[in-house]
């Protein structure tokens, strides 16, 4: 076990909530409301440009890292390490981390500040990496680790699938190094498949493939959708992965207090707990009211549970998130 608390949490998400039929509207486009909402559990969504907001990555990241910071009672000139969990960055280079500490801090300091990109994974990732580096470095007493989501910036005009799912938002965690305290991270598995990175992603304006005149005019820029994912993918995977890392912390099912996954899809996360014979007041879903916010979709179903009492301090907690590419993370902890 690793002696690391978490002390704050933060939401944020731009505007107003945006409901199916008024998206219908305000996008442009036409999708299967029903589906969404009875299939999906997604009802309402928050999405900037469509609000006329001029935000994008690093606002959202930068307002739930503060959110998080006032929550901990502690200065952002505490902070000796930002990690920001994204796939959607503010910028190719430099890092949306580093944008984020200018911001709070305003100047120089001994912190550290990079990305994690991992899909939509990058959470759950960059949370096992923070405590890993706090628990061997004791100069980093405090960090804020970000899941940030801004996907609705690369979704093209017209495209029902990728507005009636994706949206933006962002969930931050503030993490102390903290010996003699109940709170300790236990252990993560992570999983990898790079065989499939050719599904779902954003493939244009890298190295690869740069924006050019072609790409606009054919259209391969942004959220591409090149093949569907298997649909029982997560349904295998996420017992799986659990199963994987409660052998590794040598735990048993039965000690988890609470399971917080991926938020894309309602249903799939009711079979994964029919799979793991654990009762649904065991988990949380925020999909109704953020939509999909892919890498800060974990903290800020967190951060409600925490909110609601599901979660208390002491309480057992596994995350797992899997995303495009393949990527998969898990954390296991006691909060």
């Amino acid at each position: 076990m690793l002696p690391i608390k978490i002390i704050g949490t933060g939401v944020y998400a731009p505007g107003e909530p945006i409901n199916n039929e008024e998206l219908k509207n305000l996008a442009n486009i036409d999708f299967d409301s029903e589906k969404t909402e009875f299939g999906l559990g997604i009802t309402q969504r928050h999405i900037a440009h469509l609000r006329g907001i001029d935000e994008t990555t690093a606002d959202f990241a930068t307002k739930a890292a503060l959110n998080a910071i006032i929550n901990a009672n502690i200065s952002p000139d505490d902070v000796n390490m930002f990690i920001v969990a994204t796939d959607t960055p503010e910028f190719i280079s430099p890092a949306t981390a580093l944008v984020v500490q200018g911001r709070i801090q305003k100047k120089e300091t001994w912190a550290s500040s990079f990305d994690v990109s991992a899909s939509c994974a990058s959470f759950t990732i960059a949370l096992d990496n923070a405590v890993r580096v706090m628990a061997t470095d004791p100069t980093i007493k405090y960090a804020v680790i970000i899941g940030v989501y801004n996907m609705p910036a690369y979704v093209r005009k017209g495209d029902a699938f990728g507005y009636s799912i994706f949206a933006d938002g962002a969930g931050a965690f503030v993490l102390e190094r903290k010996e003699d305290d109940q709170s300790k991270y236990i252990n993560g598995q992570l999983l990898t498949d790079g065989t499939q990175w050719d599904y779902v992603g954003v493939y244009a304006g890298g190295t690869r493939n740069p924006i050019t005149e072609k790409v606009l005019k054919e259209e391969t820029y942004g959220l591409l959708n090149i093949q569907p994912l298997p649909s029982d993918r997560n349904v295998r995977l996420w017992p799986m992965v659990i199963e994987k890392l409660l052998q590794k912390a040598n735990s048993d099912i039965s000690e988890i207090d609470h399971f917080i996954f991926t938020q894309i899809n309602r249903s799939v996360i009711k079979k994964v707990m029919a799979a793991i014979d654990q009762p649904l007041e065991k988990t949380s879903f925020v999909m109704d009211r953020y939509g999909y916010t892919g890498s800060g979709c974990v903290p800020m179903a967190f951060y409600h549970a925490v909110k609601e009492n599901k979660i208390k301090r002491g309480d057992k907690i596994v995350f797992v998130a899997s995303g495009a590419g393949l990527a998969v993370g898990s954390n296991l902890f006691i909060y």
